[in-house]
């Protein structure tokens, strides 16, 4: 039988937090991402791994104060599963997804969400898995899709205003992004370091608060690519990502 933690304020710094797991480099992001659970426990997030040396944890809190750019009541709100590498195919992925859900219901939710896209990728939901799990699409900007599983009904959640516009004025370089993921912190030092290199324009604009979340311009899990005021990705950039779309 599987063993699982969730973290909490007393295991906390003692415990890894998957993602970045045994690399030095982003220490300082796993620092702020601990301190960033630590803020957000009083929400009712949940950070559940399986008690092993790897990537397979989900994560998840009520909508109303999930740091994305979507509006809804008593709803449970899913940032993050991951299972991967030699975990993948055991039934993990099941197990934490099942228990995010029970835990909804067990807390009178009307249902559970999160955000996937229409063809897979990186730091986002896969679509197909959580189909399997009869979530239905409920909202859509572009390629990126809610999907929800309902318990009760009640109003769906949905994106925000602002998130559908997609654009911002600045026509330089912008990165908006958050301690919610520990890679963040070293690719924002290492893009900063390349810019400063290569004379180049770039903006950061760090969301650090709920209402900075629920205003972004755009579809938002914890990083978003501006270029010429156009939104390009959510994909978290090196400095090598970066060059390839700047030519």
């Amino acid at each position: 039988m599987n063993e699982y933690i969730n973290l909490d304020i007393n295991n906390i710094d003692d415990e890894h937090i998957c993602c970045a797991i045994g690399d030095p480099k982003h220490q300082c992001g796993v620092d702020k991402k601990k301190e960033w659970i630590k803020k957000k426990l009083k929400d009712g997030h949940v950070f559940r791994k399986l008690n092993a040396r790897g990537k397979i944890f989900i994560e998840y809190e009520p909508i109303e104060t999930a740091w994305v750019p979507i509006n809804g009541k008593n709803y449970m709100y899913i940032y993050c599963l991951w299972v991967a590498g030699s975990f993948k195919g055991k039934g993990i992925g099941k197990e934490l997804l099942e228990y995010a859900i029970n835990d909804a219901k067990n807390k009178n939710m009307n249902g559970i969400c999160t955000l996937v896209t229409k063809k897979k990728k990186p730091f986002i939901g896969d679509k197909k898995f959580f189909s399997h799990f009869n979530f239905k699409v409920i909202d859509t900007i572009g390629e990126y899709e809610l999907m929800a599983l309902e318990f009760k009904k009640g109003e769906l959640p949905k994106f925000s205003d602002s998130a559908r516009c997609m654009k911002i004025d600045n026509q330089d370089f912008t990165i908006y992004y958050s301690n919610e993921c520990p890679y963040v912190e070293y690719e924002i030092q290492e893009l900063s370091d390349y810019a400063k290199a290569k004379n180049i324009k770039l903006n950061f604009i760090k969301i650090d608060s709920l209402d900075k979340a629920k205003k972004a311009p755009c579809i938002f899990n914890n990083w978003a690519n501006f270029y010429q005021g156009k939104f390009i990705s959510n994909t978290i950039l090196n400095a090598n990502a970066l060059e390839k779309l700047l030519k």
